[in-house]
Order: structure tokens, then C-alpha cells, then sequence
């Protein structure tokens, strides 16, 4: 997966930015990270799958790891995607 790949989105309310960004690739949001402040650490998760989750040092860790993750867990449809060719 290429940098261009996913588009990350910073959230705000009334033009002051969050410390969230949406990730979507096309019009489907793959995954969200977001700050948490009572443990000091970013946390990223999909709406994919429902236990899927992780923590990072910083947003772009975050990223990089909610990116990763997502490549792993597309290569489990690969054969659907091969068998109809």
C-alpha cells in the first residue's frame, strides 16, 4: 500500500482541529486514530472488524499501524478476489 493509498482526514469542530483523522480509501473509512489523553498515546481502530485496535506512540505511528494492519487483513480475501479471474 502506497502513502497515497489511504487519505487521512483531521477532524474538527467549528475550523479548530481535533487530534482524530478518519482513513478512507475511495468513500469507505477503513480506520480511525485519535488521542487519548489518559494514557497519553495514540489509538487506532477499524470499522472493518470489531476487535481490532492498537496504541502508538504518535499519530503517525498510529497510521502506520492501522495501514498495516489493513494490508494483513485484505490478504485474507485474495482468494475470492484471484477465483474470479
Amino acid at each position: 500500500m502506497s502513502k497515497d493509498t489511504i487519505t487521512w482526514t483531521q477532524g474538527g469542530i467549528s475550523e479548530v482541529p481535533l487530534q482524530r483523522f478518519s482513513g478512507r480509501v475511495g468513500a469507505i473509512e477503513v480506520a480511525t486514530v485519535e488521542y487519548d489523553g489518559s494514557n497519553r498515546l495514540w489509538t487506532w481502530w477499524s470499522p472493518l472488524s470489531e476487535d481490532i485496535w492498537g496504541h502508538a506512540q504518535d499519530a503517525d505511528g498510529a497510521k502506520q499501524a492501522a495501514e498495516v494492519w489493513l494490508r494483513e487483513w485484505l490478504e485474507n480475501f485474495r482468494p475470492f478476489f484471484e477465483a474470479r479471474r
